[in-house]
């Protein structure tokens, strides 16, 4: 890469840094090109992106951003994935890295708090962003119904008893 290209992509990774929520930071060591083409597959499924970068020019784009505390796991090969749903990164990678020993989570960084391993894995085992949004709707939903029910209740146990008269008047 000459200058202009690496100004480029520091750029590009500041704009990137600026807009996300969430970054993931990786080590990458011994990956075959199939393995790393499958989790490329698998993160952008889940609406992340995965990239290999090199450590210098990412601290450089790292500095002057919320996610600066994550410069010092930049240490041999690693890669970055980021997304706008911090959960469906998580997942992808801890799924990857259970399928795959030689790919390591280091650690990442969620708004301006650092997160371990540990932290990437657990925040891998909430739920996704969707699943929240269909939980809270469903708990809409639910007084709803309820209300809906309660109100038709009285009605057909009129209908009932009306019907039981009938049939008692019949017999």
């Amino acid at each position: 890469m000459d200058r202009t290209e690496k100004r480029a992509f520091v750029d590009s990774m500041a704009e990137v840094f600026a807009q996300t929520s969430f970054v993931l930071v990786a080590q990458n060591k011994g990956l075959t090109v199939a393995a790393v083409d499958d989790l490329r597959r698998k993160m952008k499924a889940a609406g992340a992106t995965y990239k290999v970068a090199k450590n210098r020019l990412a601290s450089r784009a790292l500095d002057g951003t919320r996610f600066q505390g994550i410069s010092p796991l930049l240490k041999g090969p690693t890669a970055l994935a980021w997304s706008a749903d911090p959960v469906a990164v998580a997942k992808t990678a801890v799924e990857f890295a259970k399928g795959n020993d030689k790919f390591v989570i280091l650690g990442g960084a969620l708004g301006t708090q650092n997160l371990n391993a540990d932290g990437v894995k657990a925040l891998a085992e909430l739920p996704s962003l969707d699943t929240l949004r269909a939980s809270l709707l469903g708990l809409i939903q639910t007084p709803a119904t309820r209300i809906a029910g309660v109100v038709q209740a009285p009605a057909g146990q009129l209908a009932r008893v009306l019907k039981a008269y009938a049939d008692k008047e019949a017999a």
